[in-house]
């Protein structure tokens, strides 16, 4: 089967190993990296054949994560950092080819080889860096945008290093190269920018309409993939084309969804990344050069850490940042083994040194998620009740919350929560990762935490331990039960209502004591079988029936529990009985200039009048001076015989009619069975 059994055997091992790192609690890509260590060519047994099939495969999985990491990202998210990106990063290159070039020496290398070196090691990768602010819940910070910020400009130094470094011995060849390469990058983004801004969300909004899921995801995939192979023909970085098309289809209506069809594809290539990276791993090389390669990680971890965070406090970030910035890209990256490979087919390095720096690349990168996630404790050495960064709150009182509601997912369900909690005066945070849906509710006045709920971090944010109520509107499963455990970690007594994506997990929340559940599918259902019913004639009191028997059926277990869901449904139980109906008021009816004691409504026709809708405008409850008007809407409350004797006396033209008795239009009543 060729490629074809290479993915799948790398796909069972990544789950397998996946499997293990979730249960000691480690991050996922140390089990994807240990996956391609074990299929790769160097431990023998079970074996990859066509290693360099899979490593192409890897570079679509970087394309497709810088193109998510573009939809979630808008221009606007890198202006509060442009300058530590554009100039910060220039001043990180050179400090770390320095930083190079001395271990170079040190090591005993010659000065090409030494300027290669610290070229390679000057680089940090996009990918792990990435995938370990996602799981450890920092996306969103603002040391997560200056780290984004560089490495952006990273990937853009990469193409002159690719051009420079092997013509070192030949500087107008390079400086001609450097400029055309310059050129198009200037093209590319003029006509992206320009022209992509218009042309890409015109051409979603035509494939929208045809209202195929297929092709809207077929066209989502060509627009990301497609343009980072236009950059990549023109000379360009791939993943950087797939960045900026990201960039720029965030900015129309489509980027959400967009966003969330791409999500699944993006993590099935990136582990196909994270495992290729293990199968550069020679365990054999490793343990014979031990001890210079563990010289080198500790000396370029150190070095690069400190020029990262020397860089950010350079810039005049604080507290945590520059912390933060030097543990998150301490590593060496993926493009390195792009440039390692340039140097070796140029003659630059020899086998050795190639070798070497991909065992140290591949073993920085190992270590990022644990070293990363040590953050909070080593700042909390230096202020004691320090946790985490706070993450980018909006709208958020000075005084802070406190009995208040955390609604996790700001999307239309979570906003029309948040609107009514809003109309009662009741305070509430959202909790959102999407930017524009943050923006809605920024507009709306609304407090909002950006970060995703499923991460300790964020719901600390957004002072879970002293919340009222949690109402997880998110409706994956997995994620709405991680966030119910944390939340449950940090506030042992919240009531939680969450939404409910199949019945089968029905018991799921239910040991984790959630004391509501809402069904939207069943809640739609039984909307649409009210108006299936009413429009077969089926009478309201049996539609109505039905539909709570079928709501009985699935939450029967909360039910018997919860008195107040009992109460609720028996209030909708009453509301139906009262057989409430509005009419309106013809130009012609008797009504028309009269009050409603005058017209003696109740005593002719035996129904109650509970309100009058006039120009848009409700009067509840009118009292006996309430004077009628041409087209008033009235809410009339009885027996169907009542209200048709209602519309005898006053809707149909006035006819002499006998007024028949109240006990006669509400029925035979026990009077009517006594013998006389």
């Amino acid at each position: 089967m060729g490629i074809a059994t290479d993915i799948i055997l790398v796909v069972l091992a990544a789950f397998f190993c996946g499997l293990l790192m979730q249960r000691l609690h480690q991050p996922l890509i140390l089990g994807y990296i240990l996956a391609g260590v074990i299929l790769g060519p160097h431990t023998g047994g079970l074996t990859v054949q066509d290693i360099h099939e899979i490593e192409l495969l890897a570079e679509i999985g970087v394309g497709l994560l810088l193109f998510a990491l573009g939809l979630e990202f808008s221009h606007n998210d890198l202006k509060p950092v442009k300058w530590v990106a554009l100039i910060g990063t220039v001043l990180q290159l050179a400090l770390t080819i320095g930083l190079g070039f001395g271990i170079g020496q040190l090591m005993g290398w010659e000065h090409k080889t030494c300027i290669w070196f610290g070229a390679l090691i000057s680089l940090s990768s996009t990918m792990v860096l990435l995938k370990t602010l996602m799981n450890q819940g920092w996306l969103g910070t603002l040391s997560s945008k200056v780290m984004i910020g560089m490495l952006i400009v990273q990937d853009l130094a990469v193409v002159p290093m690719m051009i420079i470094l092997p013509l070192m011995n030949d500087p107008a060849a390079g400086l001609m190269s450097l400029g055309q390469a310059a050129v198009k990058a200037a093209l590319f983004l003029i006509c992206m920018f320009a022209l992509g801004v218009k042309l890409l969300p015109w051409l979603m909004r035509q494939i929208a309409k045809l209202g195929s899921r297929e092709l809207f995801l077929l066209a989502i995939i060509a627009i990301g993939l497609g343009i980072g192979y236009i950059t990549y023909l023109v000379g360009l970085s791939f993943a950087l084309g797939a960045f900026i098309a990201g960039m720029v289809l965030n900015e129309s209506d489509y980027g959400h969804q967009a966003l969330s069809d791409i999500i699944p594809l993006r993590d099935v290539f990136g582990l196909l990344f994270f495992a290729s990276v293990g199968m550069l791993l020679d365990p054999g090389f490793l343990f014979r050069h031990f001890g210079a390669i563990l010289l080198l990680v500790v000396l370029v971890s150190l070095g690069k850490g400190c020029i990262f965070a020397a860089i950010a406090w350079l810039f005049r970030y604080g507290n945590v940042i520059p912390l933060a910035v030097g543990l998150g890209l301490f590593q060496v990256g993926e493009f390195s083994f792009v440039l390692a490979r340039i140097g070796l087919s140029t003659n630059s390095i020899d086998a050795d040194l190639y070798n070497m720096v991909l065992t140290t690349a591949v073993l920085t990168m190992i270590l990022t998620p644990l070293v990363s996630g040590q953050t909070s404790r080593l700042y909390a050495l230096k202020k004691k009740w320090f946790q985490k960064e706070a993450l980018e709150s909006i709208n958020f009182p000075d005084e802070g919350f406190e009995h208040h509601v955390v609604i996790a997912g700001g999307g239309r369900v979570g906003l029309q929560i948040a609107t009514t909690l809003n109309r009662l005066s009741i305070q509430f945070v959202i909790i959102e990762l999407d930017q524009r849906r943050i923006e809605q509710a920024k507009m709306a006045g609304y407090a909002v935490v950006y970060g995703n709920a499923s991460h300790e971090i964020v719901l600390n944010a957004a002072s879970i331990a002293t919340a009222s109520l949690l109402v997880v509107t998110i409706p994956g499963m997995v994620e709405s039960q991680t966030i119910v455990g944390y939340a449950r970690k940090l506030n042992s007594t919240l009531p939680i209502v969450a939404r409910l994506s199949d019945p089968d997990f029905l018991d799921v929340f239910n040991e984790l004591a959630v004391i509501d559940l809402v069904y939207p599918e069943l809640e739609a259902g039984l909307e649409m079988a009210r108006q299936t019913l009413l429009t077969l004639n089926v009478p309201v009191t049996e539609i109505h029936r039905q539909t709570e028997v079928l709501r009985r059926e699935y939450y029967s277990s909360r039910i018997d529990q919860e008195t107040a869901y009992r109460t609720l449904a028996q209030f909708r139980e009453a509301e139906q009985q009262f057989d409430l109906e509005w009419v309106a008021l013809p130009p012609d009816s008797c009504l028309i200039n009269k009050t409603i004691g005058e017209s003696e409504i109740r005593k002719k026709t035996g129904v109650s009048v509970v309100g009058v809708l006039r120009n848009g405008c409700l009067d509840p409850n009118p009292g006996p001076q309430y004077c009628f008007q041409e087209k008033d809407q009235v809410a009339l409350i009885g027996s169907g015989k009542a209200r048709d004797a209602f519309r005898t006396f006053f809707l149909l033209p006035a006819e002499p009619v006998s007024e028949p008795r109240v006990e006669e239009l509400a029925g035979p009543g026990p009077a009517a069975f006594d013998v006389a």
